[in-house]
C-alpha cells in the first residue's frame, strides 16, 4: 500500500493543530478530533478501523481512503484556468476525503454517514463534490447505487451534476473501466444498475428515494428543511450510504443549514458524541481582523490555487470603503454568518455580552420595565423584561407562538426551541393572550414593575384587563420618533458591554435579523428583510429601553379613563 494520501492528511492535521497552518477554531477541532480518533481506535476490539485493506466484489484488495483520492486525481478539472488538467488534491481536501472515507466498521461499512463541510466561495466545492459523486456511482461497490445532486431549484441541483457529467465525458478511461453511460439528464452503470441524477424540490419526485450518495450543495440557500430531510431519510435505507453537505455560510439562522452547522459545532466542542457525523467549518475566529490579507488566507484553504489574491483583495478593499458591501463579502469570502445585507448589530459584540449564569431570580424585588410586542395572534408574541443595576442593563425575553404556526415548517427551529423551554407554544391556531396576562400578573408579584409599554394595535383587550389589575400600562406606538434613540442606545450599550443577556438563541436570531435604514436626519428604525426573519423580541426590547430613557415628565401610566379616550 502507498500511504501517500494518509501521510498528507496526517501532516495537515498536525500542522493545523500545532499552528503551523493558520486555521480557525472549528478546523483545529476537526483536525484534533481525527488525531484523537487515530490514537483511541486501535486494536481488534475497536469499533472502527482506519483505512484497512478491504476486498471488493471482484475479489480485489483496496484501501478505501487511498482508493478514493487516487480515483479523483485521475479526473480532470472542467472549469476555470485549470480546465483540462488533472485534478490535484490539496492537503485540506485530502484530509476531508481520507477522514470521511477512511474510517470503516469491522464489516467494511463506513463509519461516517453524514458529512458537513462549510467553506467560502471559490474553494472548489463543486469540483470536489462532483468527483466524489462519480466515485459513489461507479467505484464504491454498491449495487444499484442511487446518486443524487439535490437542491431546491433545478439550476442549483445541476451545478454539481453538470460538472460530474463533464468530468465523465472528458474521461474515456473512467467510462470504459466502469461501464458508465452519460446521458443528457443522467449517468448510469448498466452492469450494477446504478444511476446519477440531479433532483430538485421544484418537482414532486423526492419521496421514496433509496439514496446511496446524496449531495446537497449550498444548503444555506434552502428556505425549508424539505430536501435535507428527504436525503437524510433516503440514505437511512442503505447501510453504507452518505449524506454529503457542502456549503458556504448564509443569512438564515433559523434555517436547516444553521441547524446542521450548530450540531457540528457542538460535536466538535465535545458537548456530545456522534461517530456517524463528520464536520469541518472554514472561516475566521472572533478576534480576527477581516480587513487583512491574513484573514483571507486563513479562511480560504485553497488560497493561491482557486482563490486568487488579485480577485479577493479588490473585493475586500471595496467592502472596507462601502458598508453596504461588508456583509456580503464576509458571508461569501470569509464564511461568516450574517443575516441581513445591511445588518444593524455587530453579532460578535452581541455574543460577547452573553452571561448564561444570570437568571430572572437574581433580580427579585427590583425595578423592572416589561414591554410587549404582541404582533398578530398567528405569529410570535414577545415579552421583554429589562432591569438596571450599576450602570448596566439586563434583559430576559419570553416568546409565545400558536402550536399550528410551529408545525407549518416555516422555521425549522421552532419545535426545538419549544422542547428546550425557550418558546411557549399555546394550543390552537392563535396565541393565547390569557397566558401572557397571567404571567404578567405573576411578574407583578416578583418585581417592582415601573411600566409596561405596549403597541395598542394588537393589545386593546389585554391592556384593558391589565389596567383593571393595576399594572402601569403605557402606550408606545412603533414609530421612528419612539424607536430611533433607544435603538441607537441599545447598539451603543452592546458595544460598551453594558448590556447583558443570558445567551438566549431566539433573541440572537432576531437581533441578527434586524436591518435598519438611516434617514437624512440620522434616524433609524428596525426592519426585517424577509417575513420569516422575525424581530419581535428586539422590538419589545427597544420599547422597554425607550421607556427607561423617557423624560421623567413622560412617565405617567395610563388610567382607565384615559385608556377609554385613547381607544375612541
Amino acid at each position: 500500500m502507498s500511504d501517500q494520501y494518509i501521510t498528507v492528511a496526517r501532516h495537515y492535521a498536525e500542522a493545523v493543530v500545532a499552528g503551523d497552518i493558520q486555521a480557525n477554531k472549528w478546523v483545529r477541532l476537526a483536525c484534533q478530533r481525527q488525531l484523537n480518533d487515530l490514537a483511541r481506535f486501535k486494536g481488534k476490539s475497536s469499533p472502527y478501523r482506519f483505512n484497512p485493506k478491504l476486498i471488493d466484489r471482484e475479489g480485489r484488495s483496496f484501501y478505501p481512503a487511498d482508493n478514493l483520492c487516487a480515483f479523483i486525481e485521475r479526473l480532470q478539472h472542467v472549469k476555470g484556468p485549470l480546465a483540462g488538467e488533472l485534478i490535484h488534491l490539496e492537503p485540506w481536501q485530502v484530509f476531508i476525503l481520507t477522514t470521511v472515507f477512511g474510517w470503516v466498521k469491522p464489516d467494511g461499512k463506513r463509519r461516517f454517514r453524514r458529512s458537513y463541510i462549510e467553506v467560502p466561495r471559490g474553494n472548489a466545492k463543486s469540483t470536489l463534490s462532483s468527483a466524489v459523486g462519480l466515485y459513489m456511482l461507479a467505484a464504491d461497490g454498491e449495487g444499484g447505487a442511487e446518486v443524487y445532486s439535490l437542491a431546491t431549484t433545478r439550476d442549483q441541483a445541476r451545478i454539481v451534476f453538470g460538472d460530474a457529467q463533464t468530468m465523465a465525458r472528458k474521461s474515456p478511461g473512467f467510462r470504459s473501466r466502469f461501464g458508465v453511460a452519460v446521458g443528457a439528464h443522467n449517468m448510469h452503470v448498466l452492469a450494477s444498475g446504478s444511476k446519477f441524477e440531479a433532483l430538485s424540490a421544484e418537482g414532486s419526485t423526492l419521496d421514496g428515494l433509496n439514496i446511496h450518495f446524496g449531495c446537497v450543495d449550498e444548503l444555506h440557500a434552502h428556505k425549508t428543511r424539505t430536501v435535507y430531510d428527504v436525503v437524510e431519510t433516503g440514505t437511512g435505507k442503505r447501510d453504507n450510504s452518505l449524506l454529503w453537505v457542502i456549503t458556504t455560510a448564509g443569512s438564515n439562522r433559523a434555517g436547516i443549514c444553521y441547524e446542521a452547522r450548530t450540531f457540528v459545532t457542538k460535536l466538535l466542542e465535545g458537548l456530545f458524541e456522534d461517530d456517524s457525523q463528520f464536520g469541518i467549518i472554514y472561516g475566521l475566529d472572533d478576534t480576527d481582523d477581516w480587513t487583512t490579507e491574513e484573514a483571507l488566507i486563513k479562511a480560504n484553504p485553497n488560497w493561491g490555487i482557486s482563490v486568487r489574491s488579485e480577485v479577493l483583495l479588490p473585493l475586500q478593499a471595496k467592502a472596507m470603503q462601502m458598508p453596504s458591501a461588508i456583509n456580503n463579502f464576509k458571508t461569501k469570502h470569509l464564511n461568516e454568518w450574517v443575516n441581513a445585507d445591511t445588518a444593524w448589530m455587530d453579532m460578535r459584540a452581541w455574543e460577547a455580552c452573553a452571561d448564561p449564569a444570570i437568571t430572572e431570580d437574581d433580580f427579585a424585588g427590583e425595578e423592572c420595565y416589561i414591554a410587549l410586542d404582541l404582533a398578530s395572534k398567528v405569529d410570535i408574541a414577545a415579552k421583554a423584561k429589562l432591569f438596571r443595576r450599576d450602570g448596566k442593563y439586563y434583559a430576559f425575553l419570553s416568546y409565545y407562538l400558536p402550536e399550528s404556526a410551529a408545525e407549518d415548517g416555516r422555521n425549522s427551529q421552532y419545535s426545538g426551541w419549544a422542547r428546550q423551554g425557550l418558546l411557549t407554544l399555546t394550543p390552537g391556531n392563535v396565541t393565547d393572550f390569557d397566558q401572557i396576562e397571567a404571567e404578567l400578573i405573576a411578574d407583578a408579584s416578583r418585581f417592582q414593575i415601573v411600566e409596561v409599554p405596549f403597541d395598542p394595535f394588537q393589545a386593546t383587550q389585554l391592556s384593558s384587563h391589565m389596567l383593571a389589575e393595576g399594572l402601569p400600562m403605557v402606550e408606545m406606538r412603533p414609530t421612528v420618533l419612539n424607536f430611533s434613540e433607544p435603538m441607537k442606545e441599545l447598539e451603543a450599550l452592546v458595544l460598551q458591554k453594558r448590556f447583558i443577556h443570558n445567551g438566549d438563541p431566539i433573541l440572537a436570531w432576531m437581533v441578527s435579523n434586524v436591518v435598519c435604514h438611516r434617514d437624512q436626519k440620522d434616524n433609524i428604525y428596525p426592519r426585517k428583510e424577509r417575513e420569516e426573519n422575525k424581530i419581535d423580541g428586539v422590538v419589545a426590547l427597544i420599547m422597554a429601553l425607550g421607556r427607561v430613557m423617557a423624560p421623567a415628565d413622560d412617565k405617567t401610566p395610563l388610567i382607565d379613563a384615559s385608556y377609554e379616550l385613547m381607544v375612541l
